[in-house]
């Protein structure tokens, strides 16, 4: 007997799997067969080996550079390489993945074997963002995807709705910051497999986090990098930048294959953003640009899914940014390397290197920052005697990621301290408040919920002459800072200063409270402020800062405003006009009550004001 329809059980969901198909690389077709394709346009022969045995297959020359074979019998798992014609034999450099690093073979993959879980998840709104930067190999001990994985639930409780991955593309050696990555498609084979990384991006999803990944496509790494042996013409040698010779985006070849590079992790890792790093080094003329044709592809493949792009660009083109009238604003947001200096000197009195742009006025020009976007803005910047950047203030303050502490901030330190070292506890509790609550996209660097002190140094694991050159352009890099002799500036090549970067939680009070704070803060964050940074709800923000008092607010949409009222300074404060109006946080009580006869020390208030 049949049973009635309501009684029968409901079909079992279909897994999920997904692949981008690329035009290079080992491809598994339906038929079972392996396509191989690479460009190596100053090859004279290109030979397959296939197998352990490396078994030799000649590739046929096909049309502009091209090398091309379809092989039966090379199913995922198959490790091959590519051998030129005096015998060298080179990864290929749209390899899935990699055993044993660049310097192994690579390994024909089946991206559609992963069957992913989080199946209804279609990413979540920008304004919602609180970023989590991490390092997978630092992240803990063992490092790697899955010890990322097992953070995912303290992340989510704490508030946390980004993590966002420092470079994972395949580099050489045991520990490495990832951005001397070689093998742009192959996830570091020291953090695990990629299907650990898809476990990993699948299970945040299930716990409502998003996933972005730091991409760079402004170089390659100077070990590893096998690609001027057959394809000189991927870079222009009459460009030199400080890590060889610049990437040249003339070559269709080359656009295609960072274009593909972008779509490859959205698509077949299901990340949900990328952070493209130190775009101000990429030169490209062509109309479109690079950054554009990147932005075009992955709004057109990605319509139904809230994809976030994000930029680290140290020339303040407000253009590239979302909110800018036209079609260059594709990218949701950039690093706000203003509101980091500005605070820093505030918070420390550093004025060496690019601080020097912000000791006159550290807490006024924080507060342009946050009002406005950029300090500079086409400004004169006296360190660099040049002017900078873009106006801003049209954008929106998603526009802008801001952070105290990132990767760059402190592991570009001589010693890689931390702010916590460097700045007392008051301190940074009242500008982690300002951070957390004003309207920019917060990030937090691993570890800084709980106030860790553990250094950041750069790591990396070169060797001979290479790690020579590091070790002697650090000496000279930091030469003419204050207070950083020669015999304080850790090894960068010796496993104990990564050692020293593996993050660690400490059980004390101090942490405690720290960690309850930022819990708290990103609790009201999420019920008071994000809600008002819903499309057009917020407006231009007013900034009244003087001496060392922040005075910011935001106006509102449906009338009153966002204002933040910060002391930064130890000592006692003017007297201040106060907040009217429902007061969201005082990192002190009657700390918004003190102000008309001037506080003493750090503090911040962040209210909700009526329209004046």
């Amino acid at each position: 007997m049949t049973p009635p329809a309501a009684a029968r059980a409901a079909p079992a969901p279909q897994p999920e799997r997904t692949a981008h198909a690329m035009p290079f690389g080992a491809e598994l077709r339906p038929d079972g067969a392996t396509r191989f394709r690479l460009w190596a346009p100053d090859a004279e022969a290109v030979t397959l080996l296939l197998g352990q045995d490396g078994a030799p297959l000649p590739l046929e020359p096909l049309d502009d550079g091209w090398f091309g074979r379809i092989v039966a019998g090379a199913p995922a798992g198959t490790p091959y390489r590519y051998r030129l014609a005096d015998g060298t034999a080179v990864p290929d450099p749209a390899s899935r993945a990699q055993q044993g690093g660049p310097f192994g073979p690579s390994l024909v993959c089946d991206p559609r074997a992963y069957d992913w879980q989080a199946t209804g998840w279609r990413g979540r709104p920008w304004h919602e963002a609180v970023i989590y930067e991490l390092h997978c190999g630092a992240i803990g001990r063992p490092g790697g995807f899955a010890a990322v994985e097992r953070r995912l639930d303290h992340l989510a409780e704490l508030g946390v709705t980004v993590l966002e991955l420092m470079p994972v593309a395949d580099f050489p050696g045991s520990r490495g910051w990832g951005y001397d990555g070689v093998l742009p498609f192959a996830p570091a084979s020291i953090y695990g497999p990629p299907d650990d990384l898809k476990r990993l991006v699948d299970a945040a999803h299930q716990r409502g986090l998003m996933v972005l990944l730091d991409v760079v496509y402004n170089h390659f790494g100077p070990a590893g990098n096998f690609l001027p042996l057959y394809a000189k013409s991927f870079f222009d040698a009459g460009r030199p930048t400080p890590w060889g010779p610049a990437i040249d985006f003339r070559r269709q070849q080359v656009r295609a294959f960072f274009r593909h590079n972008a779509l490859y992790w959205l698509e077949e890792f299901r990340f949900d953003g990328l952070r493209l790093d130190a775009v101000h080094a990429i030169r490209d003329d062509g109309r479109p640009d690079i950054l554009t044709e990147i932005a075009d592809a992955v709004r057109t493949a990605f319509p139904d899914r809230h994809i976030h792009l994000v930029l680290e660009n140290d020339r303040n083109e407000a253009r590239r940014l979302s909110g800018t009238p036209g079609p260059a604003g594709r990218y949701d947001a950039q690093w706000n390397d203003d509101v980091h200096h500005a605070a820093h000197v505030a918070l420390t009195g550093e004025a060496d290197g690019y601080y020097a742009d912000y000791a006159d006025a550290p807490v006024a020009r924080l507060g342009r920052a946050l009002a406005e976007g950029f300090v500079y803005q086409g400004d004169w910047s006296e360190r660099r005697r040049a002017p900078r950047g873009e106006p801003s203030a049209h954008l929106p303050p998603t526009a802008f990621v801001s952070f105290l502490q990132n990767h760059d901030q402190i592991g570009n330190r001589a010693r890689g301290d931390r702010l916590t070292a460097l700045a007392e506890p008051a301190a940074v509790e009242a500008m982690t408040a300002v951070l957390l609550l004003a309207p920019q996209i917060p990030l937090l660097f691993m570890g800084e919920e709980w106030g860790s002190r553990q250094p950041f140094p750069f790591f990396c694991d070169f060797e001979g002459e290479l790690a020579d050159a590091v070790r002697r352009g650090r000496r000279e890099e930091f030469a003419s800072f204050a207070g950083f002799a020669d015999a304080a500036l850790p090894d960068a090549l010796d496993p104990a200063t990564f050692e020293a970067a593996v993050l660690q939680q400490p059980d004390d009070g101090e942490a405690a409270g720290r960690l309850e704070l930022v819990r708290r803060l990103l609790q009201l964050r999420q019920q008071r402020v994000v809600p008002l940074l819903a499309p057009r709800r917020i407006g231009p923000g007013i900034d009244r800062s003087r001496g060392r008092m922040l005075d910011v607010a935001w106006m509102l949409r449906g009338g009153g405003w966002l204002r933040i009222v910060a002391h930064l300074a130890p000592d006692l404060g003017p007297a201040w006009e106060a907040p009217a109006g429902e007061i969201l946080f005082e990192s002190a009580p009657g700390l918004a009550a003190a102000l008309a006869d001037g506080v003493e020390g750090w503090g911040t208030i962040v209210a909700l004001e009526p329209p004046a």
